[in-house]
């Protein structure tokens, strides 16, 4: 089973739904057979990659409300985050740009460590107020999780992995995506937000069910399928 997930660096809620997504995983019976696969999204494409506004400017500005209501807003999202274990530090976010994330993201995955970049990414951004636009900063991270610093250094001052970022983003919006996280499992149904685990597991069921339906073996007409129950009655075969 193949589960692709779309989300962005810089988005809470995308770190919550990972965690619950983990949860649910955990429990269900086939995930040593489910394939993720990370998918980018941009929330404010046009973010500059410096900026001299905190978190709470940024929130007020987008959302149109005052300060204090983007930090009463950002408390919630907090105690949210702690609900999963994960200890959000808003006060650190350091706004920037997220396409030069996904590009790491995306050649990560060519090593087979786009989970553990994907993690490590946010929880610079959201718990340790790492500035994940700059270049030597997602270098230090890429070799973290076991990247090659001069591969990845070569990478960010290249357009390598932009056309795969765009690519994802525009596939989002085909698929009528529009906003993250989006949990979309063998390309049948999909999921969005950060659900309860309870939501995911049962996703991740009915998927499985989906795409592999069970094969009835054996007679099933006449003697044979006598003998069984059905809506509370039993048919007992007469003796001979």
């Amino acid at each position: 089973m193949n589960v692709e997930i779309w989300s962005d660096v810089f988005c809470p809620f995308c770190y919550i739904g990972k965690r619950k997504f983990e949860q649910a995983l955990e429990q269900f019976a086939h995930r040593d057979e489910v394939e993720v696969t990370w998918r980018s999204f941009e929330l404010s494409p046009g973010a500059p990659l410096e900026s001299d506004r905190d978190l709470y400017d940024v929130l007020a500005a987008k959302f149109g409300v005052s300060r204090a209501e983007a930090r009463a807003m950002n408390e919630r999202v907090v105690a949210q985050a702690a609900s999963v274990g994960l200890r959000y530090d808003l006060d650190r976010v350091q706004p920037t740009n997220s396409f030069d994330a996904h590009r790491v993201i995306h050649l990560a995955a060519q090593h087979g460590l786009q989970d553990a970049a994907k993690e490590r990414l946010l929880a610079a951004y959201f718990i340790e107020g790492r500035h994940v636009g700059r270049a030597n900063t997602l270098v230090e991270l890429a070799v973290e999780v076991g990247l090659d610093p001069h591969e990845t250094a070569a990478m960010l001052a290249s357009d390598d992995y932009a056309a795969e970022v765009r690519g994802d983003i525009a596939e989002a919006r085909e698929l009528g995506i529009n906003g993250v996280p989006f949990f979309v499992l063998d390309r049948k149904y999909g999921v969005s937000g950060a659900q309860a685990s309870e939501t995911f597991l049962a996703a991740l069921e009915q998927a499985w069910t989906a795409s592999h339906p069970l094969t009835m073996l054996g007679n099933q007409s006449g003697a044979d399928a006598a003998d069984a129950c059905a809506d509370g009655a039993c048919a007992v075969p007469a003796d001979k």
